[in-house]
């Protein structure tokens, strides 16, 4: 693959432009949240370390309808958990900003975190365990998927929220027992497409084991130094980006200029 000129993010000038371009790229990762059924009720939150102030972060407002979600209608909330800038609905979830907020904190690498109740994800952390790794695309959470073993109910104290963040350490995702999972990135596609990816990756699981119980067999792991080598291709922050760039730009397309607004 030498030679090739494949595509990079984006650089800026100055950070107020990169923030409302972020911005417009949170408002996809919502939109495309809710083409692949990841919203329920108010629950889900997907949050972007803002680059003028990075102790401050956008998130969605509850009860605006992710399909619809805009640019404008994203909320700025400091570390104190107050909103301090942001769209007319400005009501923040509390669990939002519990899980977020350590995760930013812990993780200054980290510039977008996802979390839904995605249904195969929800379904999988049931099991108390992470990934066996058993196809190409879990090579990419090979060492890099930490699992929280706790449940005590909404996240609504800044405890439960830090010990998310611990337990995440430095990985890439978590899943988090009777709840769901947890994504993270350097950028909002990194993000997103780790959640999206995670979820698929509990789906094939939940399918394989139950066929392969269903004829007394166990199924076939990968190879400890296969996926190590695998996980250099498609773990990296990189390949998390250009994978769901495609998607990012189908989702503009289709949602013309009225995300950015």
């Amino acid at each position: 693959m030498q030679g090739l000129m494949f595509p990079r993010p984006p650089t800026f000038s100055n950070k107020l432009e990169e923030r409302e371009y972020q911005k417009g790229r949170l408002a996809l990762a919502f939109r495309l949240f809710a083409t692949y059924g990841f919203d329920e009720g108010v629950a889900g939150h997907i949050t972007l370390r803002d680059p003028v102030d990075p102790t401050t972060f956008w998130v969605n407002p509850m009860g605006v309808a992710w399909p619809t979600l805009k640019a404008s209608d994203l909320i700025l909330v400091n570390g104190e958990g107050k909103v301090v800038d942001g769209g007319k609905v400005r009501l923040l979830n509390t669990a939002a900003y519990m899980i977020h907020h350590a995760v930013h904190t812990s993780r200054p690498d980290t510039n977008a975190v996802a979390h839904s109740h995605s249904i195969y994800g929800r379904a999988f952390s049931t099991l108390g365990r992470t990934l066996d790794i058993i196809t190409q695309d879990s090579c990419a959470f090979y060492n890099d998927l930490a699992l929280y073993t706790n449940f005590r109910g909404v996240v609504l104290d800044a405890d439960e929220g830090i010990a998310i963040a611990e337990a995440l350490g430095a990985k890439k995702a978590a899943i988090l027992q009777n709840h769901g999972l947890l994504t993270c990135g350097t950028t909002i596609e990194e993000a997103i497409f780790w959640f999206t990816s995670l979820e698929k990756s509990c789906q094939a699981q939940l399918m394989a084991d139950a066929a392969a119980g269903g004829r007394a067999h166990q199924t076939i792991k990968i190879d400890e130094e296969d996926a190590a080598f695998t996980y250099k291709t498609v773990g990296t922050p990189y390949a998390g980006w250009f994978s769901a760039k495609p998607a990012f730009d189908l989702m503009a397309l289709e949602s013309g200029k009225g995300y950015k607004l």
